[in-house]
C-alpha cells in the first residue's frame, strides 16, 4: 500500500519507529523495519494482548504484511482531546495511567521509550494510551528515559495545578515538548522542597540541569539505576498522584445549583430539547458550554458518540466523575473557552489540530449550545453573525438557546456594560435571527415555558 506526503498524519514526523496515515476515513500506522524486532516480541509475547484487554493501550489489528512495512489498523477514536483540555482529574488519570504502563511494561522486559501527554486521549469515559510503538526492550541497569519527559508533561503539570489551579494546563499548548523543569520549579512555594518527592523529582531535577554540563548529561546516559530501584521510584510518584487534589472555585463549578430556572421549566427545557432532537436520529452530538452535562444526558440513551464542552474546569471534572461512576462509555467531557478555541500548535503549527479543524472532521449531526450564547455576546462583545459563522463551521443542526433581554442573567450582564449599555441595544431576537439566517435555515422556534429564554433549531444551509 503506498501513500502519498498529503496522507501522512502531521504529527508523525518525529518517530523513526513509524508513522500514521490517512486511508481514506482510516488511520492506519505504519511500522518500519527498524522497528520489527520490538513489535514481534511485544506481539508474540502478549504484552500488547495484555496491554488491550486491560483497556490500558487501543486496539490494533494487522492489516497487511510484507518484508518492509508492516501496516496495523488501531481502533477508531471519534475524538481526540488534548492536554490543555482536560479537566483536574482526567490530567490525573492520564498520568497515572502512563505509570501503570511503564510499570507492568518494567515487569515483562520492555520501557516506555517516551511519556508525552500526547500519547493519552480519552475514549469510552477513561484514559487510554494511543501510540503503539512507545515500547522498547529493558536494558538492565538503566534508567528510565522517559522519566524526564514524565515530570516535564505530567508531573510537573499537575503539582502547577495543586498551587495554582487547572488554568496551567494551558501551558502546554506553548511547551508542547513540555513544561521546562526549571520553569516548573521556579513557580513552586519554597515550602515545596519540604517534600522529599517534590524535592527530588522537580527541584533536584532542576539543579541538576541548571548547574552541570554537556559531561554531566552525557553521563546521565549511562547511569546505573537497578529495575528494583526505578520500580520504587514509579510506586514513589504514584503515590503521590494518587493523593493530589485541587481545590479550586470557579464561577460556574456549581452552575444549576444557582439557576434562574423554576425546576418546572428546568424539565420543560429537557423535554423540549429531547422532542427536537430525537427526530433527527443524530449519531453524533457536541454540547458547547454543557456544563456538567445535565442536558446532555437527557438524550445520552439515544446518541451513540456525544461531546460536552464547558470553559469551567470544575464543571468538566463533575462531568467526567459521572461519567466513570454510570459508566457512560458514550459521553466524552473536555474544557473549551468558545472565546478563545485551542488552536493548532507544533511544528507548522499542524502536529496537533486546532479545536475548530477537529470538530470539523467529527461532523457532529446535532450542535447544543443552551445558555450560552448572551456570554458569548455580552461578556464577549461577540456580534450575532460571528458566533454564527463559528457554528456553522461544524455544525448540520444547532439547538441555541437564547434568553431574552428580560432574562434576570442578561439584565445582570448589560448592567456591567455601564456607559456602554446602549452599545448592546442590538441585543434582541430579531438581531439575533438576523445574524444566524446569513449561516443558518430556521427549522423551530419556541419559548421555554417558564422562562424568558427561546428555543431556536436551525439548519445549516
Amino acid at each position: 500500500m503506498t501513500n502519498s506526503n498529503s496522507n501522512v498524519h502531521q504529527a508523525s514526523f518525529r518517530d523513526p519507529s513509524g508513522y500514521m496515515f490517512h486511508d481514506g476515513g482510516t488511520l492506519r500506522r505504519v511500522i518500519n523495519p527498524i522497528y520489527f524486532p520490538q513489535y514481534k516480541k511485544l506481539t508474540d509475547s502478549g504484552f500488547y494482548e495484555a496491554l488491550i484487554k486491560n483497556e490500558l493501550l487501543i486496539p490494533h489489528t494487522e492489516t497487511s504484511v510484507s518484508e518492509d512495512t508492516i501496516i496495523i489498523t488501531p481502533e477508531k477514536i471519534p475524538f481526540i482531546t488534548n492536554p490543555y483540555e482536560w479537566s483536574f482529574n482526567q490530567f490525573k488519570h492520564a498520568a497515572l495511567h502512563t505509570l501503570k504502563i511503564q510499570k507492568y511494561a518494567l515487569s515483562k522486559g520492555f520501557i516506555l521509550k517516551d511519556a508525552s501527554a500526547y500519547n493519552v486521549t480519552f475514549y469510552k469515559g477513561k484514559p487510554i494510551f494511543i501510540d503503539t510503538l512507545s515500547f522498547d526492550f529493558y536494558e538492565e541497569d538503566t534508567p528510565w528515559r522517559a522519566y524526564k519527559q514524565f515530570i516535564t508533561h505530567f508531573f510537573g503539570p499537575l503539582v502547577l495545578a495543586k498551587y495554582h489551579g487547572t488554568e496551567v494546563f494551558k501551558m502546554l499548548q506553548t511547551h508542547i515538548d513540555g513544561i521546562p523543569v526549571k520553569l516548573i520549579a521556579s513557580m513552586l512555594p519554597g515550602k515545596s522542597k519540604l517534600s522529599s518527592t517534590l524535592y527530588t523529582n522537580i527541584h533536584l531535577l532542576a539543579k541538576m540541569e541548571s548547574k552541570h554540563s554537556e559531561d554531566y548529561k552525557a553521563e546521565t546516559k549511562v547511569a546505573k539505576l537497578s529495575k528494583k530501584a526505578q520500580s520504587n521510584i514509579l510506586e514513589s510518584l504514584f503515590d503521590y498522584i494518587k493523593k493530589l487534589d485541587v481545590k479550586e472555585a470557579t464561577e460556574w463549578g456549581d452552575y444549576y445549583a444557582k439557576t434562574n430556572y423554576e425546576t418546572a421549566a428546568f424539565e420543560a427545557k429537557k423535554e423540549l430539547i429531547k422532542s427536537w432532537v430525537n427526530p433527527l436520529r443524530p449519531q453524533t452530538l457536541i454540547d458547547v458550554g454543557g456544563n456538567d452535562g445535565t442536558f446532555a444526558r437527557t438524550v445520552l440513551d439515544t446518541v451513540p458518540h456525544v461531546i460536552v464542552t464547558d470553559i469551567d474546569s470544575n464543571a468538566v471534572d463533575h462531568n467526567y466523575k459521572q461519567i466513570q461512576q454510570n459508566n457512560e462509555v458514550n459521553m466524552l467531557p473536555f474544557v473549551c473557552d468558545v472565546l478563545q478555541p485551542a488552536p493548532g500548535i507544533g511544528f507548522n503549527n499542524t502536529e496537533r489540530n486546532s479545536l475548530i479543524e477537529r470538530l470539523r472532521d467529527y461532523a457532529p449531526d446535532v450542535t447544543m449550545a443552551l445558555a450560552l450564547i448572551h456570554h458569548i455576546t455580552l461578556s464577549g462583545n461577540v456580534p450575532f453573525e460571528k458566533s454564527a459563522e463559528f457554528f456553522a463551521k461544524f455544525s448540520k443542526n444547532l439547538i441555541i438557546e437564547f434568553p431574552t433581554r428580560e432574562d434576570s442573567w442578561v439584565q445582570s450582564l448589560l448592567v456591567r456594560k455601564r456607559e456602554f449599555i446602549n452599545h448592546f441595544d442590538f441585543y434582541n431576537e430579531n438581531e439575533f435571527e438576523d445574524g444566524y439566517k446569513k449561516y443558518f435555515q430556521l427549522e423551530k422556534k419556541e419559548t421555554v415555558a417558564g422562562t424568558k429564554r427561546i428555543l431556536y433549531l436551525f439548519k445549516s444551509k
